[in-house]
């Protein structure tokens, strides 16, 4: 879609406002973000990036923001590659986006070698006099996660990622994230940080949750966000008292009362919130009351330009930062009236809705419905447990039994300690769930996997 330049609303021209003092960095580099006014990542290549359809396939997530910004406006189309893509998928996805350009920051997935057009990237920012114009508004390809098979891939514009983005309005905001900024919930940081001037403090695949935690203190973070479980990890590090972050924000995942409460008392001055958004629905609300679920009372009417409603149990988004469509999918993003089904289940009680699950990720127990994410909210209530993942066993009686594995905050003394604690969580479940939903076993686990999303990885 062609665009005059005085028209534009690009991430470079958010970036031509930046203060002097304002940086993006991860494990080993730091880049002044105001260095880009009048320079470029990308060599002498992104005149040539211009117009085309462009899969952005670096290994860094410093390469791939300063990328982004320097391709906004300028592409026809960027394709943001998650580092956690098989590889046997890129091939049929970037036929299906019409890629005819890559940027990579090293030798690039094998998928790419036959490319026409290959750009490299790099945090040198070499000094650049003639910049490409701004002549179109860039679709963004954004991969879902959570399917088998060759991902799903959504469009988006800038404007609907970042719909729900308001301008910082202090100039002393140092966003750090937990996340990858090539997922949704990543890119929605970065784009904060980009549109309100903000610095920005990325994190590193393989780098350690001390060194992380460390690194974010020696940047003097303020403002902090990660799934749940990476908030888990992240509180189970001696090094969390390093950091002193004005505000928190959880996503991703459902957020129990449990990891609410956790971060509460560990920070206690800080501001709280956790975020509802998907790829494909955009940001649907915000929480800041401290508590889990969500007040019944934003399904009246319309809040910011998003609408939700409850159908059959799922949960339905109308918003301005919806995605607009699927690429090569005959199935329809939207319904007729222009909802998202999220497939997040929800359910009332009293006046609050709480998120049980995964529509497609219900354990089924002799006909009988469990959602793993409904049990381990009980499970973390217990004291003693700092993240737990409920998943099927195989039973030859009712297809499948409850089982859990916990992770503890501190480790127990020997066998009939920890035998006590299990059967403590056990009492903990029967009580608060139906007989079917309690686990036939409990196991103590050193750690529990979480996938490059940040969320736990579940195999059902």
């Amino acid at each position: 879609m062609k665009m005059s330049r005085a028209d534009a609303h690009t991430l470079r021209r958010s970036v031509d406002r930046a203060p002097a003092h304002r940086f993006f960095s991860d494990r080993t580099e730091r880049v002044g973000v105001a260095d880009l006014v009048r320079g470029t990542s990308l060599g002498g290549g992104a005149a040539a990036l211009a117009g085309r359809s462009v899969l952005v396939a670096t290994t860094g997530q410093l390469t791939s923001a300063l990328a982004l910004i320097e391709l906004d406006g300028v592409a026809r189309r960027l394709i943001v590659l998650p580092p956690d893509v098989d590889a046997a998928h890129i091939g049929s996805l970037m036929a299906d986006a019409e890629v005819d350009a890559v940027v990579v920051d090293g030798d690039g997935p094998e998928a790419c070698f036959g490319v026409p057009l290959r750009v490299a990237c790099t945090t040198r920012i070499a000094p650049c006099e003639q910049r490409p114009a701004v002549a179109m508004e860039t679709e963004w390809l954004l991969l879902t996660s959570g399917t088998t098979g060759v991902p799903k891939m959504v469009v988006h514009s800038l404007k609907s990622l970042t719909a729900a983005i308001a301008p910082e309005k202090s100039e002393a905001v140092v966003w750090g994230t937990f996340y990858d900024i090539r997922r949704y919930g990543g890119l929605q940081i970065f784009l904060r940080a980009v549109i309100g001037n903000t610095s920005l403090i990325l994190s590193s695949a393989g780098e350690p949750v001390a060194d992380h935690l460390l690194r974010l203190a020696r940047h003097g973070v303020t403002h902090l966000t990660g799934t749940p479980s990476h908030w888990r990890r992240a509180l189970m590090s001696p090094d969390i008292g390093k950091i002193a972050p004005r505000y928190i924000r959880l996503s991703g995942e459902i957020a129990d009362q449990a990891i609410l409460d956790n971060l509460r008392a560990a920070f206690p001055r800080a501001g709280m919130g956790h975020a509802y958004a998907t790829t494909e629905a955009g940001v649907g609300f915000a929480v800041n009351d401290g508590l889990a679920g969500f007040p019944a009372a934003y399904l009246d009417g319309n809040h910011d330009g998003v609408e939700i409603k409850v159908v059959g149990g799922s949960l339905h988004v109308r918003s301005p930062g919806a995605a607009g469509r699927y690429i090569a999918r005959a199935s329809s993003l939207r319904d007729r009236d222009g909802f998202v089904d999220t497939g997040d289940m929800v359910e009332r009680r009293g006046d609050r809705y709480f998120f049980v699950g995964r529509k497609g990720g219900i354990i089924n127990i002799g006909g009988l419905k469990v959602h793993p994410e409904e049990v381990e909210a009980v499970i973390n209530r217990h004291p003693q447990v700092r993240m737990s993942l409920v998943r099927p066993k195989r039973s030859p009686f009712t297809g499948a039994i409850v089982i859990a594995d916990v992770v503890l905050k501190s480790a127990c003394e020997g066998a009939e300690n920890e035998a006590e604690v299990k059967d403590d969580i056990l009492r903990l479940c029967r009580g608060a769930l139906p007989r079917h939903k309690v686990p036939a076993a409990i196991s103590v686990v050193p750690a529990l996997a979480v996938a490059a999303t940040g969320k736990l990885v579940r195999r059902l």
